[in-house]
């Protein structure tokens, strides 16, 4: 199936690793020249550059402080630069730092909140002024179900996740008229290699919750994302999408 993504050019928040480094290649497979930001992992996100331009697409990877406007606002304005243009964001970095709310810190809250949810307001700033311009775009913000439910010890995640989804459901009103559509993929557990690492009563106990008895991988989250960037999804906007194998019903 021709998504009608061939030639087009992305950001990918969070590129490096898990989600986001499945997202990054899924869409450069479906014709996509990408960029992806990352914080520490140099090697891998080389090493998601070089995949995508084996496949014959450009690669570009930033080092970028997503809770910092300025950073955001530079990577947009470099990929324009460098790439030509700029047609699809997808905002997936974030952060996690877990405490019931009587033992957690206020560093705790802030830090979680200035990376997934101002760090998401920081992107989609940056691109919905080019996409304003140009009368087309594409944005998708990966929240959580956790961001519908809540989540015993993550008042800070949960809020930030919760945040991300009202904001994207304004934006999409804000930019409809310019022809941008914006959508919300929450995943449920995802079997990154941070959940591997994660005692195993957790997370048979995410398994328990689904109906289809397993959890997501990266690739399940990327193939929904490509759709939603793609020709196929252009009357879908304002929405949220769980992926989750039932984990939240």
């Amino acid at each position: 199936m021709d998504l009608g993504l061939e030639g087009k050019v992305a950001i990918v928040t969070g590129g490096s690793l898990g989600i986001g480094s499945a997202i990054a290649l899924e869409l450069a497979r479906e014709g996509c020249h990408v960029a992806i930001n990352y914080r520490r992992h140099d090697s891998e996100a080389k090493k998601v550059v070089e995949d995508m331009e084996a496949m014959g697409r450009k690669g570009l990877a930033i080092k970028a402080d997503v809770s910092s406007y300025g950073d955001a606002q530079n990577m947009v304005e470099t990929v324009v630069k460098k790439l030509g243009k700029l047609d699809v964001l997808v905002c997936n970095a974030g952060i996690n730092w877990d405490g019931v709310i009587w033992k957690m810190s206020e560093e705790q809250f802030d830090r979680v909140i200035n990376v997934n949810l101002k760090g998401y307001f920081n992107y989609n700033k940056a691109a919905a002024l080019v996409f304003k311009e140009q009368k087309s775009g594409r944005i998708i913000n990966i929240s959580s179900i956790n961001g519908l439910r809540g989540k015993f010890a993550q008042t800070n995640y949960s809020a930030s996740k919760g945040g991300e989804i009202a904001m994207s459901k304004s934006l999409a009103r804000e930019l409809g008229k310019f022809n941008v559509n914006v959508n919300v993929v929450a995943p449920g557990m995802v079997l990154t290699d941070m959940a591997k690492s994660i005692p195993p009563e957790f997370l048979n106990k995410a398994i328990d919750e689904t109906v289809l008895g397993r959890i997501a991988t990266p690739e399940d989250v990327a193939h929904l994302v490509t759709f939603l960037c793609s020709d196929k999804a252009r009357h879908i906007t304002g929405e949220v999408f769980k992926i989750d194998g039932g984990q939240y019903i």
